[in-house]
C-alpha cells in the first residue's frame, strides 16, 4: 500500500469508462491511480473479465482485480433510450469517455463524438479503442490481443530459433495499447489547456501493436531480410541473451565494447577482448555461438546467483531468471512498493513514482454496479428517479445472468 493518500496529479478530472476486458481498464486504472475520478459504467451482464478466472475472489476473477482498482462501478443498459440519457447527462461533467465497443457502436446509439458529443460537449476527450479502426481494409474487424499479436508480426519473432511461431506470454499489445491510449489522453488534457477544446482519439490494438515491432521492422526496411525468431539472443547485440550456470540460468546484456570487456575482466578471460571474433559487437553479432560457448564454459562452474549479484556490481546488465513467485517475493519488488496489499487484495504497486503527487489506491475493485445509487445521486438524480432507473433495469446494481 502506498504510505500516502493523496489527491494525486490528476485530481478533479472526471473519466467516464466504458471500456472491458484489458486495454481500456488498464489505461483508466492508470489515470485512476493518479487521482482521476474514474466511473466504470459495466453492461448488464459487467465486464465479463469478471468472469476469466480462476483464481477467484469473492465472485470476480484476479484477471478483472488487476486493472480495476481505484474505480466505482454503475451498472447501466445503454442498449435502452434511458440507458443512453443517464450517460449523456453523466457526460456533462466527464474530462474524459473511454470506450471499446465495435467501431460504429455508438454511432447507432445515437452517441457518436462527430455526429453528437463534439457539439455537444466541446470539451470533451473521446477516446475509442478498438482492433483496427472503423475504416481501411480490416476496419471494423473485431481485434484481440493474440490476433494482433499474430497480424503485427509479434509470432514471427517470437520463440526459439526455427520454432513455430509463438505468442507472447503476456498480452502486450492490449496492455501496449493502454499505455498509449493513457498518453494520448494526457496529451489532448495539455492541449486542451491552451485551445479550451477536446478531441477524438482513434486507438488501434493493430496500430500500437506495429509502433512496438522495433527494431524488426526497421531492420527489415533497411536490410530486407525478413526477421525471424532468436530466441533469447537480441538481434542486434551481443552478448545479449540467456547462460547457463552452475545453478541457475542468467541473462547478461553487454551493448558495447566497454562492457563487453569488464565482463570478460570479472569472468577472468581478458584474452577474448582482444579476440579477432569478437572485437566489436558486429562480430560478436555474426560469430555469437562462438562466443556464447567461450563464456559457458567459465559460468557453468559458477553459481549462477551468486555471478549475477557480482555482475550487476560491476556495474553490467546481468540478473537471474526468476519465475513469478521469485518476482513477486523478491527483495527489490517490495523495495520499490511493486507489491501491495491491503486486506484482501494484493496486486502490483504503481510504476509511475512523482516526487509532490504520487499515485495512491484510494478505492479497490468495485463490484458490479456497487456505486450505481451513490454515483446517481452525485450526479443529480433524484430518490425516485433512481428508483424508477432501477425498477425498469436501466440501471442495475447486480448482474443479469
Amino acid at each position: 500500500m502506498q504510505s500516502t493518500i493523496n489527491s494525486g496529479a490528476l485530481a478533479g478530472k472526471l473519466v467516464i469508462d466504458l471500456s472491458r476486458v484489458l486495454g481500456g481498464p488498464y489505461c483508466t486504472q492508470i489515470l485512476g491511480d493518479h487521482g482521476a475520478e474514474i466511473v466504470k459504467i459495466e453492461p448488464p451482464r459487467g465486464d465479463e473479465t469478471r468472469d476469466w478466472g480462476p483464481p477467484f475472489h469473492a465472485g470476480d476473477a484476479a484477471y478483472f482485480i488487476g486493472v480495476n482498482r481505484n474505480k466505482r462501478s454503475i451498472g447501466l443498459d445503454l442498449t435502452k433510450d434511458r440507458g443512453r440519457d443517464v450517460l449523456l447527462r453523466l457526460l456533462k461533467k466527464a474530462d474524459v469517455l473511454v470506450e471499446n465497443f465495435k467501431p460504429g457502436t455508438m454511432e447507432k446509439w445515437g452517441l457518436g463524438y462527430e455526429a453528437v458529443l463534439q457539439d455537444k460537449y466541446p470539451s470533451l476527450i473521446h477516446c475509442r479503442i478498438s482492433g483496427f479502426g472503423n475504416d481501411g481494409p480490416w476496419g471494423g474487424f473485431p481485434g484481440y490481443d493474440a490476433i494482433i499479436q499474430a497480424m503485427a508480426g509479434w509470432f514471427s519473432i517470437n520463440g526459439e530459433v526455427g520454432s513455430n511461431p509463438t505468442r507472447l506470454g503476456l498480452a502486450m499489445v492490449d496492455m501496449g495499447t493502454g499505455l498509449y491510449s493513457a498518453i494520448a489522453i494526457l496529451m489532448a488534457m495539455a492541449e486542451r489547456e491552451k485551445s479550451g477544446l477536446g478531441q477524438y482519439l482513434d486507438m488501434t490494438l493493430y496500430d500500437c501493436a506495429v509502433s512496438l515491432m522495433h527494431p524488426h521492422i526497421v531492420n527489415y526496411n533497411f536490410s530486407g531480410n525478413i526477421p525471424a525468431a532468436t530466441g533469447n539472443a537480441h538481434p542486434n547485440i551481443s552478448p545479449y541473451d540467456t547462460f547457463r550456470t552452475k545453478t541457475v540460468d542468467i541473462f547478461i546484456g553487454a551493448g558495447n565494447n566497454r562492457a563487453f570487456a569488464k565482463l570478460c575482466n570479472e569472468l577472468g578471460c581478458p584474452e577474448l577482448i582482444e579476440d579477432e571474433r569478437f572485437l566489436n559487437n558486429i562480430d560478436r553479432v555474426n560469430n555469437r555461438d562462438e562466443m556464447k560457448g567461450e563464456i559457458e564454459s567459465i559460468l557453468m562452474k559458477i553459481d549462477g546467483k551468486e555471478i549475477a549479484d557480482r555482475l550487476a556490481s560491476a556495474g553490467l546488465a546481468a540478473g537471474p531468471i526468476h519465475d513469478t513467485a521469485q518476482v513477486v517475493d523478491h527483495p527489490h519488488t517490495q523495495h520499490r512498493q511493486m507489491t501491495v496489499e491491503q486486506g484482501w487484495y494484493k496486486m502490483t504497486g504503481i510504476p509511475i513514482k512523482l516526487s509532490r503527487t504520487p499515485g495512491s489506491i484510494r478505492q479497490l475493485p468495485p463490484k458490479f454496479g456497487e456505486h450505481s445509487h451513490e454515483l446517481l445521486t452525485e450526479f443529480g438524480f433524484g430518490e425516485d428517479e433512481i428508483a424508477d432507473l432501477l425498477a425498469a433495469e436501466v440501471v442495475l446494481n447486480e448482474r443479469q445472468q
